[in-house]
């Protein structure tokens, strides 16, 4: 039997439907012949590989493919190119680079227990002797070593699972930083909503009040989802937060957060989109602007009579980091008495609904359910520009909420609940409608007043919405 045969021991089926693989490293073919017999009495369902010295074992766990497939390695100690217990080393030390160790067991005519304990304490799992083993010790031998194995590897994800985790909280809380506002009649409530499937995206808010008095706020989403973009949307909030503390013009902060974009993203294509609302000192009006983003929904009125408006996408800029001509201007919107806006990332209205759910509303035309949010906003654009050029077919997808769909859901959760707990209701009824945990991660501003002769304080929350317990309805 040559180095890198394979047979099954216990069974003559073929080899893919073993559920382990080990590697019998032994250069005597006697001895090889001897631990086949063995293992075929002892009924161990396994796919056995051969080596027959260190040198051939190191390359068979080193060779890409290799390594993962070797579940356990049988060694003998009595190797033409090893002494002693140097085979033990030698394996166990190419071994911990593998992504899963293998387990290990010494088989040797070598007697004696000082032996079996220094193998033991050089790494390995068992220490058999081959006058002394039959079938049944060589196999619970295997079968205890192949799950302490297993057990080691479960320890191991586990862990691996368990930093993962924690770095990606350590970057979810970097993205939801406590607001810097002095006015108690300034609401900030914010809410952030994970992705599917682990991916950590790059939206990214924050709200500071200014010295003079006025108040700024910022949503900003980084195009594609991991570390990476997730890191930039932290770095990119960072930067937000200094210019605006260290008193840069807010006609000008964007400008300068996009030079921070371009020397810290990753690869040319990422770009940012991204709404900054300013508050002015007196409360009587907010200058919005709009670089590639959803514009935000304007929420009015008193306590127990409040109304919900789409605004619409007027004056929206160019995104971050798109090198075409244009630049940003604000978007003045006169306010008198209590307000709020809501700010949003695009993972909100690209949420998919049923077609048949209660919150799609009819399309006022047809009668039907109303097309995907996209759809809806195009028509919405050609209708604001005064464009009389007839629109090709509308290309129909999965529903989605779309921005009209989320102003009908803000605006039915006002009415029944009032504002004091919007954020984490409408996160939990997107992500409802949707069926689960979003494709894409969403984050939710609403910054507000409460008005100047009223006894209500400003609301201040903030929702981290990845944990079980707030997923259960």
């Amino acid at each position: 039997m040559s180095s890198g045969d394979v047979l099954r021991a216990g069974s003559e089926g073929p080899a893919e439907d073993a559920t382990a693989t080990v590697l019998l490293v032994e250069d005597d073919d006697g001895d090889a012949l001897l631990v086949t017999e063995l293992l075929d009495d002892a009924d161990v369902a396994i796919v056995l590989r051969r080596a027959r010295s260190v040198a051939e074992a190191v390359e068979a766990l080193s060779r890409p493919g290799g390594s993962p497939g070797v579940d356990c390695v049988l060694l003998d100690l009595g190797l033409p190119d090893a002494v002693g217990l140097t085979a033990v080393s030698r394996l166990r030390e190419v071994a911990e680079r593998v992504h899963d160790v293998p387990a290990l067991v010494v088989l040797t005519g070598l007697t004696g227990g000082d032996q079996g304990l220094q193998a033991v304490a050089a790494g390995a799992d068992d220490y058999l002797v081959k006058g002394e083993t039959d079938a049944g010790l060589l196999g619970r031998s295997l079968r205890y070593a192949l799950q302490r194995r297993r057990s080691a590897a479960q320890q191991r994800a586990l862990y691996r699972s368990a930093v993962r985790a924690e770095e990606t909280a350590r970057l979810e809380r970097a993205l939801l930083p406590n607001p810097l506002v002095g006015d108690e009649r300034v609401s900030v409530m914010v809410g952030y909503l994970p992705g599917g499937g682990g991916l950590l995206g790059g939206d990214f808010f924050d709200t500071v009040e200014r010295p003079d008095g006025s108040v700024l706020s910022v949503v900003g989403d980084v195009a594609g989802h991991g570390p990476d973009e997730a890191a930039l949307g932290a770095t990119l909030r960072t930067a937000w937060r200094t210019l605006v503390l260290t008193g840069t013009p807010p006609e000008h902060v964007l400008e300068q957060l996009e030079r921070v974009l371009l020397t810290e993203r990753a690869r040319p294509e990422v770009f940012v989109t991204l709404a900054q609302a300013v508050v002015t000192p007196d409360r009587s009006g907010v200058d919005l602007y709009l670089a590639g983003h959803l514009p935000p929904l304007l929420i009015t009125g008193p306590v127990g009579d409040l109304s919900c408006e789409l605004l619409a996408p007027t004056g929206r800029g160019r995104a971050l980091g798109v090198p075409v001509e244009g630049g940003w201007h604000p978007r003045r919107i006169d306010l008198d008495g209590p307000f709020a806006l809501m700010l949003y990332t695009d993972g909100l209205v690209e949420a998919e609904v049923n077609v048949g759910a209660p919150q799609l509303a009819a399309d006022p035309v047809t009668g039907e359910p109303s097309v995907d949010g996209l759809g809806r906003d195009a028509l919405g654009l050609v209708a604001l520009q005064g464009g009389g050029a007839p629109l090709g077919p509308l290309r129909r997808r999965v529903p989605r909420l779309g921005q009209s769909g989320l102003h009908d859901l803000v605006a039915d959760d006002l009415d029944r609940h009032g504002i004091v707990g919007v954020v984490e209701r409408v996160l939990r009824r997107v992500r409802a409608l949707h069926g689960g945990p979003l494709t894409d991660d969403a984050a939710l501003l609403v910054l507000g007043w409460t008005g100047r002769d009223t006894p209500y304080l400003g609301e201040r929350s903030s929702t981290l919405a990845d944990s079980a317990e707030w997923a259960r309805p």
